[in-house]
């Protein structure tokens, strides 16, 4: 019986023991200064191969204005920010998180330009080569810009979301008040609108173009755990984007304002026109 009871004791002053040379022993680690792994007697004996050369780094390396999954969305609408500064702006808060001030007056009422000085791609006043060629020049000179802005948000009184990507720190303030609040979705997808506007450009440009694509229709069955090599095709559907493009070397709220006001009415009329053209086929 007395041996039972001195083992107890026994295995419990090697806990507390245990327990309080942990504790001394987190203390020296920390009061002991680091040896690095790249020293020669840390090192001595060890391939190169393996040898750990750098400081650790923790994956995913993201950060504000460096988050992979809406780079990766960027990238899809033509701009890939390559000095990973990428801000994602949907609410007040996200304006601060990019270092931005908050706009003067929120919410923002902005009256468009005159239509006439945002002419449509494949039109007698702008040609689908002329639209494509400055499109495609903005979208690289955004890739290449130190920090983009992204504001996001409806068009006011509609349901349609829009989708800025500017290198303007000024403006990108304006348009988050100008533009309605939307729901977050996650992750991040391209939108109906996307406007590209970059400023600090001796040249200047306005325009948009609405182009029909086939989407895949998104199914209502939960995934199924593994696909099989005779699955059927996705369903498709045929639905309009709309992209404007405005440059300048100071850019103006009331053209931005009017791509979106005119391609939104665009979206809306092809919609209405594949609404009618489907019930005539039925």
């Amino acid at each position: 019986m007395s041996g039972r009871f001195v083992s107890f004791l026994t295995r419990s002053s090697l806990r507390n023991a245990a327990f309080f040379g942990k504790i001394q022993c987190s203390q020296n680690l920390l009061a002991a200064p680091r040896a690095l792994s790249t020293s020669p007697a840390a090192s001595e004996g060890l391939p190169d191969s393996i040898k750990r050369v750098g400081e650790s780094m923790a994956f995913p390396d993201e950060r504000p204005g460096k988050i992979y999954a809406f780079n990766w969305c960027l990238n899809g609408d033509g701009v890939t920010p390559l000095k990973a500064s990428a801000f994602r702006i949907t609410k007040p808060l996200d304006l601060k998180l990019a270092s931005l001030a908050e706009p003067k007056k929120s919410p923002l009422s902005v009256k468009a330009a005159d239509a006439k000085k945002m002419p449509e791609a494949g039109t007698p006043e702008m040609s689908f080569e002329t639209f494509d060629e400055v499109n495609q020049r903005t979208r690289n000179m955004l890739s290449l810009s130190d920090h983009l802005y992204c504001p996001e948000g409806h068009v006011p009184g509609t349901r349609t979301a829009v989708r800025v990507i500017t290198n303007s720190a000024k403006l990108a303030p304006d348009l988050l008040a100008y533009l309605e609040r939307a729901p977050r979705k996650e992750p991040p997808e391209s939108l109906p609108i996307t406007v590209y506007a970059f400023e600090g450009t001796e040249d200047s440009f306005a325009g948009y173009a609405i182009e029909e694509v086939e989407v895949e229709i998104p199914s209502t069955e939960a995934e199924p755990a593994w696909v099989l090599d005779d699955e059927p095709e996705p369903e498709m559907e045929a639905k309009s984007f709309a992209s404007v493009v405005v440059v300048g070397q100071k850019l103006d709220i009331k053209l931005i304002v009017a791509g979106m006001e005119l391609s939104k009415t665009a979206l809306a009329e092809d919609e209405e026109k594949r609404e009618a053209k489907k019930e005539s086929s039925d």
